[in-house]
């Protein structure tokens, strides 16, 4: 076995160490300027904006409609959406949920929606998570939050919650809400 010294990428994910004060850094920048493409699209500041109102009436009723939405790559874009919030982005979970009703058979506003979450995410590729030595603790925090029917198709509340060991992870480059302080 070869030792090929500290790793710096790690499944399209950039690793970044300072052992002398404890932190470790994981982003996708060079992800999202390779795989997304979206050299052209205007920054935005938010995931997800509440003139989003998606549901299953907006999926294609004609034929012309499907055909132009078998051409669109709503599948490819959300998977790689997807794979950006698994792995460095919890701060797209709420977008990515409510995209994710629609895979079965998306609409021009579906799509709309999933563009818009590649253009915040090419406007915020400085974000990442941050792992902290001086921050770790050893409290559990949780957070929860819930909307009132906001699922316009079963007209059924969404409950998020999100729970952290330690503060172990904070965002890196932004200010968030959801940051995981007492």
């Amino acid at each position: 076995m070869k030792d090929l010294g500290t790793v710096k990428k790690l499944l399209g994910m950039e690793i970044t160490r300072d052992r002398s004060v404890g932190k470790l850094f994981l982003s996708q920048q060079a992800y999202f300027e390779k795989v997304l493409n979206m050299n052209n699209a205007k920054p935005v500041t938010v995931p997800f904006v509440a003139h989003f109102k998606l549901s299953a009436d907006m999926s294609p009723k004609t034929d012309e409609e499907m055909e132009h939405m078998s051409s669109v790559p709503y599948s490819s874009a959300f998977g790689s959406i997807m794979y950006a919030m698994v792995c460095t982005r919890r701060d797209i979970s709420h977008a990515v949920s409510v995209v994710s009703r629609y895979m079965a058979c998306p609409g021009k506003e579906h799509w709309q929606a999933v563009k818009w979450i590649l253009r915040y995410l090419k406007g915020t590729t400085d974000i990442g998570l941050t792992f902290d030595r001086a921050k770790m603790s050893d409290s559990v925090v949780s957070y929860v939050d819930s909307d009132f029917t906001g699922d316009l198709d079963k007209r059924r509340s969404l409950t998020v919650s999100a729970e952290g060991f330690g503060n172990v992870m904070r965002p890196q480059g932004r200010n968030f809400l959801f940051n995981l302080t007492a």
